[in-house]
């Protein structure tokens, strides 16, 4: 299992460590080409503006595509890239996750946090940093972690993404569960394994939000 981490900016080599903990082999992308060397990516935190010119319209495409394919899992501004309507301000996206998303939701880098916030049903550690918020997730999207009634961990097939920085704190979980999205990983211990969706339990609850 080969796992890129795309380091042009950002606390990539926080996910490198994580993942190889894990057991993953892991490359850090810089160049377009190195996408087609990999089972997996994952897109850090950074600024997703420096993202878009950095990528360049080639690196761009190239990415597009992947992220339509294969597994992958962005984290903050990784996660602002995967969507597919961005506000505060608007911006293109790769479209591999029907959510919309504002930048910059919770205020600046002062209003910077740590929280508990909900994975299932157990609590978890989350470290936001000038986060964005999901206002709006699709049908065939499933939330799987939430804060505060607001859901900040989603999956759509093989895509996932997460507001917060799960790379900062000591819990493996999130990045277990983009593992287990990987072909040939044993899912039966994974978030994913059998038994109803956090979505499916909120709706019940009566927690989840009319355009969710």
């Amino acid at each position: 299992m080969k796992i890129g981490v795309l380091a042009l900016q950002g606390d990539f080599d926080a996910h490198r460590r994580r993942l190889e903990a894990l057991g993953a082999e892991v490359v850090l992308v810089k160049k377009p080409e190195q996408l087609d060397e990999i089972d997996g990516l994952v897109i850090p935190g950074g600024e997703s503006g420096t993202f878009l010119k950095l990528l360049g319209e080639a690196g761009f495409e190239k990415l597009r595509k992947f992220v339509h394919v294969k597994p992958t899992f962005g984290t903050c501004a990784g996660a602002i890239l995967l969507a597919n309507e961005v506000e505060n301000p608007k911006q293109s996206g790769l479209g591999a996750l029907d959510i919309r998303i504002r930048r910059n939701a919770y205020g600046r880098q002062i209003d910077s946090s740590i929280r508990e916030g909900r994975l299932g049903k157990n609590p978890i550690e989350m470290v936001f940093i000038r986060a964005p918020k999901i206002e709006r997730v699709g049908p065939g999207v499933e939330v799987i972690a939430t804060e505060g009634g607001d859901p900040v961990a989603v999956r759509q097939g093989k895509v996932m993404a997460a507001t917060f920085h799960p790379e900062l704190s000591e819990d493996t979980r999130i990045h277990q569960a983009f593992l287990d999205l990987i072909p040939n990983v044993d899912k039966t211990r994974g978030i994913f394994s059998a038994g109803p969706s956090l979505s499916d339990e909120l709706k019940q609850q009566g927690l989840q939000k009319d355009n969710w």
